[in-house]
């Protein structure tokens, strides 16, 4: 017997080739930035933004006008809670009128627009009426509708100018008049300068500042030519610059811009002390009703400065996340400017959010030290009815518009009830088909399969 072995061939060994290179994996970051995009570009957004940003802010509002107003409720010899009672019956108010101005149809709006407009000037001069105006802080735009409560006119005249301005601009738009310089600025320019008028002689001039800047954008969005914007700017700059030089006490805001100390007969101590409210919260603040400034030293904490004391009970974390819902706010009104075919609705939409946005952007920067103190409140934040009331009915015209979207009203008729039956399946007697993942699984498989 042969002790050799068997010699096998050798087993010749596959060669293994590169293999094919799979998907190219997302960077998370590019990941959270496409889903982004992906939900900004969704048809209700707009909606959304504008439901729930203006919603936080008021809600935000109440809880900082409640803390920031009790010590000077309490040295009026008022209870704690008097200021916030009255904001919140303000918001109550104004949540009705922003639920009906979102559910009214546009041709409403635009017949609203001359009532509003005739009521607001009416006011307006019944304002400079003696023993009907009322002077506060020196200014003499308010009227005493009974008991503690009061009306500033003035803050509707925003509200007129809007919905007035961008029915005639709509109109003559439809009319293709708006190529003529002439048409473009009469008698839009006129009507603005009366309400500006009116306003200035109770010496507002903050409330002036903010209706200047919804003409502007009104007559931007209606297309006007470069030099007729200019033009108006620079009488508008003009005039603003003369009446500041006329007044001792608005050379002596002007004064204040940066300003880090007091100065001669503390002129600019509430400039000052907004900033070190601000300075003193830190990353998170020092707590909700912590704040030492509104114990006498910060005037008007709960009104034009409500943001400095948000900034120290709240810190830089409360501070930023109110300007990114403001933020929110504006580019949702841009938006629904900018996909709308209805010119109303563009100038409406884009009036309002020049005012909201501009308001906003003043009260900040004056609080910051970057702007001069104009007196105007922070809009859905700072103390105060007759500016919420018809802040929160602009607000209901936005969500009327962003509801009015064709991409949105579809959206929103497709919506279908999470229980109970399908809209339009069955007839009022019909099967119930409940919204189950069973029920949807079931029906996504072939038929004869089990």
């Amino acid at each position: 017997m042969s002790s050799s072995r068997t010699r096998r061939a050798p087993v010749q060994r596959a060669v293994r080739r590169p293999a094919a290179p799979g998907p190219r994996r997302e960077n998370p970051f590019q990941r959270l930035h496409t889903r982004a995009r992906k939900a900004w570009d969704r048809p209700l957004t707009a909606y959304y933004l504008i439901l729930g940003g203006s919603l936080l802010i008021t809600v935000l509002g109440l809880v900082m006008v409640y803390s920031a107003s009790q010590i000077k409720a309490l040295q009026m010899s008022l209870p704690g809670s008097y200021f916030f009672r009255k904001q919140l019956l303000a918001a109550a108010l104004g949540a009705g009128l922003l639920f009906a101005a979102s559910r009214m149809p546009v041709k409403l709006h635009r017949a609203l627009a001359y009532p509003i407009l005739a009521g607001a000037v009416f006011l307006m001069a019944l304002v400079q009426v003696p023993g009907i105006g009322m002077s506060v802080n020196g200014n003499q735009n308010w009227i005493s509708v009974g008991g503690p409560f009061q009306l500033q006119p003035s803050e509707f005249g925003k509200l007129a100018l809007v919905l007035w301005g961008a029915d005639l601009l709509a109109r003559k738009q439809d009319k293709k008049l708006l190529a003529q310089w002439k048409h473009m600025l009469v008698p839009l320019v006129p009507v603005a300068f009366m309400l500006l008028g009116l306003i200035m002689l109770g010496g507002d001039m903050g409330t002036a500042i903010i209706l200047t800047a919804i003409l502007f954008g009104l007559l931007w969005l209606a297309g006007a030519p470069t030099r007729l914007f200019v033009g108006v700017l620079s009488v508008a700059g003009l005039i603003g610059l003369m009446l500041i030089k006329t007044s001792p006490n608005r050379m002596a805001r002007l004064q204040c811009i940066g300003a880090t100390d007091p100065g001669p007969g503390d002129s600019c101590w509430q400039a000052v002390h907004g900033i070190y409210a601000l300075a003193s919260g830190g990353i998170f603040g020092s707590g909700l009703g912590a704040s030492v400034e509104k114990w006498g030293q910060l005037p008007e904490a709960h009104t034009d400065f409500i943001f400095a004391v948000t900034g120290e009970e709240l810190g830089l974390a409360g501070t930023l996340s109110v300007l990114a819902l403001f933020a929110a706010l504006g580019y949702a009104g841009i938006r629904v400017a900018g996909r709308t075919d209805d010119p109303f609705v563009r100038y409406a939409a884009g009036g309002v959010t020049t005012w909201v946005t501009a308001q906003a952007v003043i009260n900040i920067g004056a609080v910051l030290g970057l702007l001069p103190i104009a007196g105007v409140p922070l809009p859905l934040f700072s103390y105060g009815g007759s500016a919420l009331l018809p802040t929160m009915f602009a607000i209901g015209l936005l969500i009327a518009f962003a509801r009015d979207e064709p991409g949105a009203r579809a959206a929103l008729s497709l919506r279908q009830p999470r229980f109970g039956r399908k809209r339009g399946a069955g007839g009022p007697r019909g099967p119930r088909r409940w919204n189950t993942m069973r029920r949807r699984a079931s029906a996504a498989r072939p038929s004869g399969e089990r």
